[in-house]
């Protein structure tokens, strides 16, 4: 039997102003919350800042019985929890960095088949071990198993960018409880991203219980830009310092000076982020910004822990020298700051929806924000090596899949760099399936001056020839990334 749904959703509004501070949902948040809360298996594609995580913790606060979110990223788990807890919310996460205490504490809990746990975040690796799916066994046979949520659901996809092999077996849920309401929720998938997600999750099978909500990628108060460089000139780091000083410049003008300290914000106080390609340059990047008296701190997961708790916080509390994070990748899953007014991107990303994850992490409060990328045909090659080097070895075709969609997606991405004969937003909402091109109000380097991008990129980049005569000599065999 299905588990009997709670009668108190019929006030979602009190319960989004209660326990998350919010006044008013986004547009189609009310709709997915309705419907996972009438018990229906829901999709959701939507952008970064779209706010899908309140999707599944507004009716896991109100629904009888615990909440399963499977999620691939440690990082994003413990953000999310340690906001939810904050909210009151009793929220816990299972997995390999889990204390033995706390661990024990959330087995009893699901033994005792009436768990206290509203929330509780676990890794697909560990949806695998006999030992948890006998618990939530136990908690189904009470009816207290609300759901199951399947966060960065691209990963179940051998053609998506993250494909983790342990996505696949969750196809367990559904064969074990027919009955259990299932939501997955991603930011990045294309059509065959989506079906694999419905196949392997089973949710085609029952089509009159599934809602789709799939939004737009279009995110207008974005701009982005693509800026040329090349190894031989290796002017990025002036390039950007420019670009920034300036901003500080137009803030400290007499007439928008006194309206920021009205506002009680510092001239220097324009949170971004700058993504980059490994944990050396991260520290080296943020080193070099402060010598020139910005505010810049890096992240990466070799830091002490007690040292990227202290920078996330002081990054989110707007603190003078806290005004940019120099990141590695797996930054900014999860984590909440709607004023990030940049992304840069230091080095080409390995895929396109990479790439338009962490770019989507600029402006999520709707103000505008500015996206570059900084694009070298010598970084092309040099990423294109390295996605060659270490995609999965699995032998039964999923890893020569995964490998030959991330190389496409890479492709994709590189074409995107160097096509100066459209918009940038029209790119990106192609590549995600969209056939309705949107509207671009100058909020791209190519709506903005169409004739300059072509004399930037002709100028900025190296020549193929150039760059085909050092591949041939192995100088761009040493590419790697770490978090």
């Amino acid at each position: 039997m299905p588990l009997a749904r709670s009668d108190s959703f019929r006030d979602i509004d009190f319960t989004l102003r209660r326990q998350f501070n919010k006044e008013s949902f986004r547009p189609f948040q009310r709709e997915i919350i309705l419907a996972a809360l009438d018990g229906k298996d829901v999709f959701v594609q939507a952008a970064t800042s779209f706010g899908k995580s309140l999707c599944f913790q507004l009716p896991a606060v109100i629904d009888r019985g615990i909440t399963i979110v499977i999620s691939p990223l440690l990082s994003l788990m413990m953000n999310q929890v340690e906001a939810l807890r904050a909210a009151n919310v009793d929220a816990r996460t299972l997995n390999s960095n889990t204390p033995l205490a706390e661990r024990d504490y959330i087995y009893q809990d699901l033994a005792t088949g009436h768990p206290h746990t509203r929330l509780l975040y676990v890794t697909p690796e560990l949806c695998s071990l006999d030992r948890f799916r006998e618990r939530l066994k136990l908690v189904h046979e009470q009816k207290e198993l609300a759901r199951v949520v399947v966060d960065e659901a691209h990963c179940i996809s051998e053609w998506g960018h993250d494909f983790r092999k342990d996505f696949k077996r969750l196809s367990w849920f559904r064969e074990t409880f027919p009955d259990v309401p299932i939501m997955c929720l991603t930011a990045t998938a294309n059509a065959q991203v989506r079906w694999d997600i419905l196949s392997t999750l089973g949710l085609d099978k029952t089509p009159d219980r599934l809602r789709n909500f799939t939004m737009t990628a279009h995110r207008p108060n974005l701009h982005l830009e693509v800026r040329f460089t090349s190894d031989e000139a290796n002017d990025r780091y002036d390039d950007f310092v420019t670009w920034l000083q300036g901003v500080y410049a137009r803030r400290a003008a007499p007439d928008r000076k006194p309206e920021l300290e009205a506002a009680g914000e510092r001239v220097d106080s324009v949170p971004g982020i700058i993504y980059t390609i490994s944990r050396d340059e991260c520290e080296s990047l943020a080193a070099a910004l402060r010598c020139d008296k910005i505010g810049a701190r890096p992240f990466h997961a070799k830091l002490p822990k007690e040292v990227k708790e202290e920078t996330l916080a002081r990054w989110l509390a707007n603190e003078p020298g806290y005004s940019i994070i120099v990141a590695t990748t797996a930054f900014g899953m999860g984590i909440d700051k709607e004023n990030v007014r940049f992304v840069v991107h230091w080095r080409l990303p390995k895929s396109f929806e990479g790439y338009y994850q962490e770019a989507g992490r600029a402006g999520r409060d709707g103000n505008a924000s500015y996206c570059f990328l900084y694009y070298a045909r010598e970084d092309r090659d040099r990423v294109c090596n390295m996605v060659m080097r270490d995609g999965p070895a699995a032998r039964d075709g999923a890893g020569d899949r995964n490998r030959q969609a991330r190389l496409q997606s890479l492709n994709r991405l590189v074409q995107y760099c160097e096509d100066t004969d459209t918009c940038r937003h029209a790119a990106i909402c192609r590549y995600f399936g969209e056939e309705q091109v949107p509207e671009c109000d100058y909020a791209c380097d190519w709506h903005k001056d169409a004739p300059g991008l072509k004399k930037r990129m002709m100028k900025g980049l190296a020549s193929e020839e150039w760059v085909s005569t050092q591949r041939e000599e192995g100088m761009y065999d040493d590419y790697y990334y770490s978090d």
